[in-house]
């Protein structure tokens, strides 16, 4: 059609296919804003909110005091090895010089240090029984850090129990709360996609078509952008059931619109030419014509032959010759493209 009007009102459209888009475009900034604040509704839940509390405080409870028991355990263990490793150096240190020196005594065989002997013995005894001791210390802190150890695995064992069950009723409250404002969303805008059928249907023609077209995409984005991808999956079902009705309905509403386009199409034939072109625009008939078919049933025919003068399909008229100069000249033209006088009957 864009070739049978004029380059001003070419331009206009143009400009009011922006303002179409630009009205669009703050619909769904206004929308998107609306749609983003949905969620806030509701509450966030989180996992505390599922938890047994008296159990799980006291789980983890019983945690902080094994990891504060542990830490005790290890700092005392540390200060009890290294005693235990002073007690061995002097020990060992002890037990050399005792051995040196009992070698000595044994050299020369002298019955006077038979005191000094019993003294170094009882020394020797005493190092070795402070070893013994540290050791002892040693294997205390090992064990009270050992039960530490299993009292807080006992205890995490049972944190993460409750944990469990708890998380599995927060999957289940999220996906009910997913429902919930994916239905928010539907009803918003489902009555936004109504309305854009209703617009497209009665007033995509209207004087204020930028405006209708403008809610029209802002109301297919909200469909498309804001509703489809938050579709609850459950698995892919969902999404797959929802995507098979949609087709049918919108096949559906396609194989019938196409059916009555198609008997329209057979009424018109049937009708007298003079009125079929009463009933054709001049801008729907040219722009049909550039495109090389019949304005009357759109099947292609061959408008350069000279002698079609009627559409072998439907009968209509093609070309007449002017009732001034009798040059030859489309039918649906209002003027003589040689002499200028006007047709006949002029479409509307």
């Amino acid at each position: 059609m864009s070739k049978s009007l004029r380059l001003s009102e070419k331009w206009f459209r143009r400009g009011l296919w922006l303002v179409a888009f630009v009205f669009a475009t703050f619909l769904i900034g206004l929308g998107g804003t609306l749609i983003s604040n949905l969620p806030k509704v509701e509450h966030r839940y989180t996992l505390e909110d599922f938890e047994a509390q008296p159990a799980a405080r006291e789980a983890r409870e019983k945690i902080r005091l094994a990891q504060e028991n542990a830490r005790v355990a290890n700092e005392a263990l540390e200060q009890a090895e290294l005693k235990l490793n002073v007690a061995q150096s002097n020990s060992r240190t002890a037990h050399d010089t005792f051995s040196n020196w009992l070698s000595t005594r044994h050299a020369t065989m002298r019955p006077d240090q038979d005191q000094e002997l019993i003294a170094r013995t009882k020394a020797l005894d005493e190092l070795k029984a402070a070893e013994r001791a540290a050791r002892a210390k040693v294997e205390d802190q090992q064990q009270a850090a050992l039960n530490a150890r299993q009292a807080q695995d006992a205890s995490q064992r049972e944190l993460d129990a409750i944990q469990q069950d708890a998380s599995e009723k927060l999957s289940a409250a999220q996906r009910k709360q997913e429902l919930r404002v994916f239905l928010y969303r539907l009803a918003l805008t489902l009555p936004l996609l109504a309305i854009a059928g209703w617009l497209f249907a009665k007033k995509r023609k209207s004087a204020y078509w930028p405006f209708v077209w403008g809610f029209i995409f802002f109301a297919l984005f909200a469909f498309f952008v804001e509703l489809v991808p938050y579709l609850p999956s459950y698995g892919g079902y969902v999404r797959y059931i929802a995507g098979i009705i949609v087709t049918v309905l919108i096949g559906r509403q396609t194989i019938k619109a196409l059916n009555r386009y198609l008997e329209r199409q057979k009424l018109a034939e049937q009708q007298p030419d003079s009125a079929r072109r009463e009933e054709m625009s001049y801008d729907t008939a040219i722009a049909r014509l550039a495109k090389g078919v019949c304005p009357g049933c759109e099947r292609a025919v061959k408008l350069d032959n000279q002698a079609n003068g009627y559409c072998s399909h439907c009968g209509i008229k093609l070309h007449d010759n002017c009732a001034h100069c009798q040059a030859r000249k489309s039918a649906f033209a209002r003027f003589c493209f040689s002499c200028g006088a006007p047709a006949a009957a002029s479409m509307k």
